[in-house]
Formats: structure tokens, C-alpha cells, sequence
């Protein structure tokens, strides 16, 4: 009779379950944190004179209505005993047929917990098929040699440079595809503005008396001029390594700086060069191997999408005020080759560097350069282009998958793969939906996107532009971007909300020893820290998650230690790709189209939606943590700062919230009817508004696009306030005490505002932060 208990909870869990009133004590200091809650049910405000007990003295002399109408008579007793026989025996045949269908099918609102990692059957309302037999059906429609046909249909287009004929050429290819697959399609037409080479002439340096070096990669949307200063050897470019040089009392005001590819992008170089005065950057290649004359190529816009429209789409030439993105940089950025770099290296003087750095000199005052930079803004006609398998049951929500199309040369690691991967998963589950009956629940969007190695631009533009659509239409966006540069690693950036989700799909892929699986060959001990790395900004999934807050994963193999040395050069091809991965591109394709189609199909197959809240509770308890300590010691060590009034109480507040919404919303789940397609729906639809929910609505998407208070950029993030309070501990003059106490009063109420939309219906919401 558990169904029926279950019913009947659900009746009046409607109530039980709703917010309370509640005080909130919380100590914040390490993992063995207290939650002390007083709730004052309805139930209890409402007990007394009118509870039941009164109710029943009241009616206590009143007789039985049974003994007034018909009385104690033989033939009344005969009666009576015939009716309750009847019903024992109506309720035992319900009783025994209820028990027996749950033998056959168990039923949902028992078994299907989101986060339960051992379920693999689902009933429902819904046209099912077992888990087990989706997950044999994609490994039957995946191959090898079918990885290696795309391959050479997709190799065939050599300049696919964003906005070429060969961009165009290509999306048509992958358009037809989509059509021979019977999905539905679509093209979104965009027109960016992009910085190009100049169109006669060259960028060039000089290094002091030498000669002019004409240089052929360049970096989109550098600043334009030319510049002369003293050059200063920086490492990498990292925050760490300028202010290890400024320690050394180097100055960096003016100077060009002469930076390695690599660990950070190149706009996070550039952007940390601006910071110190710097005139002027220089990068080249890292490794090597790639050779002395080897071209680079990339952008250093510190942001995503089309840098002259921020917030906003490129379509149709629309007119918008001149305007430009605030991460745009205002000094000059150039690639040089490594034969240039060894040949600046080698003549410089001043103090010498060693360890990690190598044994290099920094530079002094003599060693002067001139670089002269004139790329040119053009507008150009770029194409995105779409696939869609539609749902059965939640046809309007959908999960995107989406690989960049273009490249700066042959570009087979940067786009042909996760190209390939997108369209073999398309033709996959596509026959499986037409020939093997699958019909999965919500639909699967399909995106190929242009200019991606300019900024995401074709993504991000698509995002921008249907923004309010896409808000609690789109759950999820898995990214197909370098899906393989190596085969000794296998990594992988997301939403914490998918955690779980990506721990199961590592247990069921297996990898290219068959006998074992990802989790077994690459996830030893503790896959957290063995497989999950940061989401970067320079990563197509980083908008989707911190721009539009859609939970986001970007997965892929690599080498052990070192990056994919080839990324932003004309040396991306097969040959190659296949040089670092022992001739195993196409089994590790495969792979990853497994790894892929597993995250898609249960995010698409499953009743709930498989999101687990506990990682972020998690995280936003430690960083609260971290901030009431900091606050303690501002307190303490800089008085005058008027924070003594501060209380972190309300942040504390605030994250007990979240953590209760959070348990609440299992609550609700756990005695949930999961056969009901609405019910179902209603809590999915509070589990998709969490990641947007920590988007903070206090910015400008204009100044600060990335607007996740845990995972973005900007001075409203939680990281941002943790740095805010070190500066102010230390009497940083770039630190403002009312401007934190701003920021900590924002990030505070989005917190709560997150916790109140997770707890459901508005007479559901606690009042009283």
C-alpha cells in the first residue's frame, strides 16, 4: 500500500512541507558546521480550544448516527456486518493489485530520487525505454570507421576561417547532414565585427638596431599604434609572475612585455599587463617542438562574442549607438615566432631570473623594441546552424550540444573533431528515435557555430539574442570543443549541479581498454581532483553558464602536463593531432561521442533531471566561511575601517536558506507521485532556475557580462568579495570599505533570492532572511 501512502502524502505534504518561520544560528568555522532551526508549525499556532481534542469533548453527548437512524436491531447488526465485510474484501483485491503492479513496474515516487546513482529503470506517463538498452543502442550506432569517413568529408575544406567561403561551405555540409537525418533545421545569419591582418602590409617589430621583422600571425582586437619601450622577459604573464618582477623593483610602466603561450589565455596576459602600465605585449609559442618560424594566431578580447555589441546580438546589421565591450584591451598585443623570442632573449641584459623561469635575464632600459600594430575591424557574415530532435513529453525544454565550425588554419583538433563528434551524434540518436523506438522526453538541440576562435562570437551571439527564450527552455549545453589534443588525460570543466550526473557517466563509458572504464583508467581515488579542472573563460561553455546561467560542461583528452602546443596554429592538422595521440583520434572520437551521448540521452530519458544541489551548498557554505573569517580579521586589524558594526550574519542567514530550500526540495521529490508528467515538470523547473538564479541581477551585462556570483568575473562575485577584504586588511589603496559593504549587501540577497525561487511556490517562502 505504499503507493497509497504516498498519495496521501503528497495530499498533505502540500502543507507540511511548506517554509516556516525560523531563527538561523549558524557556525561557519570548518566542516562540522550546526544549523539550529525553531519552527512554529501551523499545526501548533492553531492547537488549543480549537484543536482536536476540544472538538472532540465538544461532540462527546452527541449519539452515533447510526444508532439514531436506525437502532440496535438484528436485522441493522446483519447489515452493518455484510456492508464492512464487502469493503475488507474490496480493499484487499485493491491492496493486492497495487502490491502486484509494483512488482511488475516500481514505481517512481519509491525509487527515482535525482540523485540517486544506483537507478537504472524509470516508469511513467511517458514512452520509456530501459537505461540499460539506450546505453547499448548508442554504443551499436557509434564507430570507429565512421569517425574516419567524417574525417575526410570534413578535412576536404581547408581555409574555414570564420566568415570565409569555407566556413560557409562547411556549415552547409553539416546542415545537409542534419537534413539527411530527418531533424528539423534551421540557420541563424549574424554580422560581427572582427579585427583581420592589415590588408597590405604588415605588423612588425624592430628590436633595438636590428632588423624590421614582418610578423604574419596577429591577435584580434589588440589595440592599433606603435609603441617603443624597454622589453622585460615576464614568464607567462600571470598575475604571480608581474608582481614576482615588481618585488624584484622592476618597472613595468611602459615596457613591452615579452610573455610564453600558455597556463592562462591571451587576453588574461594582456588584461594583467594593462594593470601594471605596461605599453605593450609580445606572446610566443611554449613549446619548442613547434618550430622557429611557426605563426600564432588568437584574440584578446577579455570576454566572448562580438566585442561592438556587448550584451546584445549582431543580427541583421542593427544599429546600436557606438559602443564597445569593456574588455577590449587599450595597449598593443602581437604573436612573434620562437626564433624571434630565443633572439630578443639571448641579447637581453639586466638581473637574471632562474627556476621555473629558466636561467633568462628580465631586460633593462637598453633593450628597446618598437612594435607597430595596424590590424583592421571588418564586418563579416557569419552563419550558425542548427538541428533539433524534438521531445515526446517536454518538447520546449532541451539540452544544446554544440562544437565551434571555424578555424585559423586546418584547425583538426580545434574544430574538425568536435565537429565530426556533433554530427555522428546526431545521425546516432536520430536513428535511434526512427528505427529502435526510443523516445526521449525533452529535445535535443543541435548548434554548429561560427567565429568561435574569435571569442565564442557565433555562441554568444545566439545567446544574447535569445536570452528571455532560452532562460528556462534550455537546462543544459554540453560543449564539443577539443574533445581530443592528447589520450593520457581525460578532463573535464562544469556546473557543480552536474557533478554527480559526470561521476555515474564516467563509471558507464568505457575507455579505450575495453575491460575498464573512464572512471577506473582516469578517475583513481578521487575523481574531483583527478578529472575536474576550473571553467575557463576562453572555454564556448563559459558564456552558457555564466551569461545565461545554463548548466554547462566542457570535456576532452589531453596530454599529462603539457597543453595542446598546436591550438592557434597552422600546424593543426590529423598528422599532427594523431602524432600525440598514437594514431587513436578516431577510437578516442568515439569516446568522447559515448561520453557526450550518455550525459545527453539521461539528461533527455530520465523523469527529473539529474542536477545535485549538495555541491554547491557545499561551496557557498565554505566560501561563507572563508568571508566571515576575513571579516573577523579586518575587524581586528584595521578598526578604523568601521566594519566593527559589519555582521556576517545575513550571509550566514542566507546560506542556511539555500541549504533548507535545498533539503526541502528532496523532501518534496522524495514524496512526489514521479508517474505524474506535471509534478515532474514542476520540479524540474525549480531545479533549472538555480544556476540562473545566481546570475546577479545588480550588474550591467554591458560591464560585466559573466554575472555568476560563484563561477563568474567581476567584482559581484564571492571570490571577488574574499580578495576585497584581504586588499582591505592589508590598507590596500585600491580597497574601498563602503564599496564592500555594498557588494557583500548584493551578493547576500541573491543568495536568498536564490534560496526563495528553489523553495517553490511564493506562500512556500520563509519571509524573514
Amino acid at each position: 500500500m505504499d503507493q497509497a501512502r504516498s498519495t496521501i502524502a503528497q495530499i498533505f505534504n502540500a502543507e507540511s512541507h511548506s517554509y516556516t518561520r525560523f531563527d538561523l544560528t549558524q557556525n561557519m568555522e570548518g566542516d562540522h558546521s550546526q544549523v539550529e532551526m525553531n519552527l512554529a508549525s501551523d499545526v501548533e499556532e492553531e492547537a488549543g480550544g480549537n484543536g482536536v481534542g476540544g472538538q472532540h469533548s465538544h461532540n462527546s453527548n452527541r449519539k452515533p448516527y447510526v444508532t439514531e437512524k436506525f437502532g440496535y436491531t438484528p436485522k441493522n447488526l446483519c447489515f452493518m456486518t455484510a456492508a464492512t465485510f464487502l469493503i475488507f474484501i474490496i480493499g484487499f483485491l485493491i491492496g493486492y493489485l497495487v502490491e502486484r503492479k509494483k512488482d511488475v513496474a516500481p514505481s517512481a515516487a519509491a525509487s527515482q530520487l535525482p540523485f540517486d546513482k544506483t537507478v537504472d529503470h524509470e516508469t511513467g506517463a511517458a514512452p520509456l525505454m530501459d537505461w540499460d538498452d539506450v546505453k547499448k543502442l548508442l554504443a551499436q550506432k557509434l564507430d570507429v570507421a565512421n569517425f574516419d569517413s567524417v574525417f575526410s568529408d570534413f578535412v576536404t575544406v581547408v581555409d574555414h576561417r570564420a566568415g570565409s567561403p569555407g566556413d560557409e561551405r562547411l556549415g552547409n555540409k553539416v546542415l545537409e547532414k542534419f537534413k539527411t537525418y530527418g531533424m528539423n533545421t534551421w540557420t541563424d545569419e549574424l554580422f560581427v565585427k572582427v579585427q583581420d591582418p592589415p590588408a597590405s602590409g604588415f605588423n612588425k617589430l624592430v628590436f633595438k638596431n636590428g632588423k624590421e621583422e614582418r610578423l604574419d600571425g596577429f591577435l584580434s582586437y589588440s589595440a592599433s599604434g606603435t609603441v617603443k619601450g624597454a622589453v622585460v622577459y615576464s614568464y607567462y604573464g600571470q598575475e604571480k609572475d608581474l608582481k614576482l618582477l615588481q618585488e624584484k623593483n622592476i618597472n613595468l610602466t611602459g615596457k613591452v612585455l615579452l610573455v610564453r603561450a600558455g597556463r592562462i589565455s591571451f587576453a588574461e596576459k594582456v588584461a594583467n599587463a594593462a594593470k601594471v602600465n605596461a605599453s605593450a605585449v609580445l606572446i610566443y609559442p611554449s613549446d619548442d617542438t613547434i618550430g622557429d618560424t611557426t605563426q600564432l594566431f588568437g584574440h584578446v578580447h577579455m570576454g566572448s562574442g562580438d566585442p561592438y555589441t556587448p550584451g546584445f546580438p549582431s543580427f541583421n546589421h542593427t544599429q546600436f549607438p557606438p559602443v564597445q565591450s569593456s574588455g577590449l584591451p587599450t595597449i598593443l598585443a602581437q604573436t612573434i615566432t620562437t626564433g624571434m623570442a630565443k633572439n630578443i632573449l639571448k641579447q637581453l641584459g639586466g638581473q637574471m631570473m632562474s627556476g621555473e623561469w629558466g636561467f633568462n635575464k628580465v631586460g633593462d632600459d637598453n633593450d628597446t623594441i618598437t612594435l607597430e600594430v595596424n590590424n583592421v575591424l571588418t564586418e563579416k557574415k557569419i552563419n550558425n546552424v542548427f538541428g533539433v530532435i524534438k521531445g515526446f513529453v517536454d518538447a520546449d525544454r532541451y539540452v544544446v550540444i554544440g562544437a565551434q565550425r571555424d578555424a585559423w588554419g586546418p584547425g583538426f583538433a580545434a574544430s574538425t573533431v568536435g565537429t565530426s563528434v556533433l554530427v555522428e551524434l546526431a545521425r546516432s540518436i536520430s536513428d535511434m528515435v526512427k528505427n529502435d523506438g526510443f523516445k526521449p522526453r525533452r529535445s535535443i538541440v543541435f548548434a554548429s557555430w561560427s567565429a568561435g576562435e574569435y571569442g565564442s562570437i557565433g555562441a554568444t551571439e545566439w545567446l544574447e539574442g535569445y536570452l528571455s527564450s532560452l532562460s528556462m527552455k534550455a537546462f543544459s549545453y554540453i560543449n564539443l570543443d577539443g574533445v581530443v589534443t592528447g589520450q593520457n588525460s581525460f578532463k573535464v570543466a562544469a556546473s557543480p549541479l552536474m557533478y554527480t550526473l559526470i561521476e555515474n557517466t564516467l563509471r558507464e563509458v568505457k575507455s579505450q581498454n575495453n575491460d575498464v572504464s573512464l572512471s577506473s583508467q582516469f578517475a583513481k581515488g578521487n575523481w574531483e581532483s583527478n578529472v575536474l579542472e576550473p571553467l575557463k573563460m576562453d572555454n564556448a561553455a563559459y558564456p552558457f553558464l555564466t551569461f545565461s546561467g545554463i548548466p554547462s560542461l566542457s570535456f576532452g583528452f589531453t596530454s599529462d602536463s603539457s597543453e595542446y602546443q598546436y591550438f592557434g596554429t597552422m600546424l593543426d592538422n590529423r598528422e599532427k593531432l594523431n602524432s600525440v595521440t598514437s594514431n587513436q583520434v578516431s577510437q578516442l572520437a568515439k569516446i568522447s561521442a559515448q561520453f557526450a551521448g550518455h550525459i545527453v540521452l539521461r539528461l533527455v530519458h530520465d523523469h527529473l533531471l539529474r542536477f545535485d544541489l549538495t555541491k554547491y551548498n557545499k561551496m557557498i557554505r565554505s566560501m561563507v566561511a572563508q568571508i566571515n573569517g576575513k571579516v573577523k580579521t579586518v575587524q581586528r586589524m584595521q578598526p578604523q575601517l568601521l566594519l566593527k558594526d559589519l555582521t556576517v550574519q545575513w550571509l550566514i542567514s542566507a546560506s542556511g536558506s539555500f541549504s533548507y530550500a535545498s533539503g526541502s526540495l528532496a523532501t518534496d521529490i522524495q514524496n512526489s507521485n514521479l508517474d505524474d508528467t506535471e509534478m515532474c515538470r514542476i520540479i524540474n523547473d525549480r531545479l533549472i532556475t538555480v544556476e540562473r538564479n545566481f546570475l546577479s541581477p545588480y550588474v550591467s551585462p554591458k560591464e560585466n557580462p559573466f554575472r555568476h556570483i560563484l563561477l563568474g568575473s567581476g567584482p559581484h562575485t564571492l571570490e571577488a568579495l574574499i580578495r576585497h577584504l584581504e586588499a582591505l586588511s592589508i590598507s590596500s589603496p585600491d580597497a574601498n570599505a563602503d564599496q564592500f559593504r555594498n557588494q557583500f549587501a548584493l551578493v547576500t540577497w541573491t543568495i536568498q533570492a536564490c534560496a526563495n525561487s528553489l523553495a517553490g511556490d511564493i506562500w512556500s517562502l520563509d519571509h524573514e532572511i
